[in-house]
């Protein structure tokens, strides 16, 4: 694996940035939880990043989103006839979004976040350490 050299700095930051991707399409997914539709295909579906690795020199690896595609949970027809988007029959479409999977999903980003936080915070204090000692 060979590519640009990449210090803990830019690993923590590539890794920071696509979490922060992560988050964004999780709290879309949250606010378009309880959205309907008048059609299955109008309805919300939940949007998942897609990530990649970014290689650097051997030994050293970093992430950045690929791409944000809909996720494959179908939306839900409910019965609502006074909604004013109910079909003839009086349906609506639900988003297609599961809500405990997206807290948890936005559980796991903000740790994921946090962590990488710490690594810039030992780096930086790591960094600043060995500053002083050449005084």
């Amino acid at each position: 694996m060979s590519g640009p050299n990449l210090s803990i700095f830019d690993i923590s930051g590539r890794a920071m940035s696509a979490q922060l991707v992560r988050l964004s399409t999780t709290a879309s997914n949250m606010a378009n939880a309880n959205s309907v539709a008048s059609t299955k295909d109008g309805a919300f579906r939940a949007l998942k990043p897609v990530f990649e690795t970014v290689g650097g020199q051997a030994g050293t690896a970093t992430v950045r989103v690929a791409k944000v595609v809909a996720s494959n949970t179908e939306p839900t027809q409910r019965h609502d006839p006074g909604n004013p988007l109910a079909d003839k029959d009086g349906n609506v479409w639900e988003a297609g979004v599961d809500n405990a999977g997206e807290l948890v999903e936005m559980m796991e980003t903000a740790r994921q976040y946090q962590n990488n936080v710490q690594v810039l915070q030992t780096a930086k204090s790591l960094t600043l350490d060995t500053l002083r000692l050449e005084k």
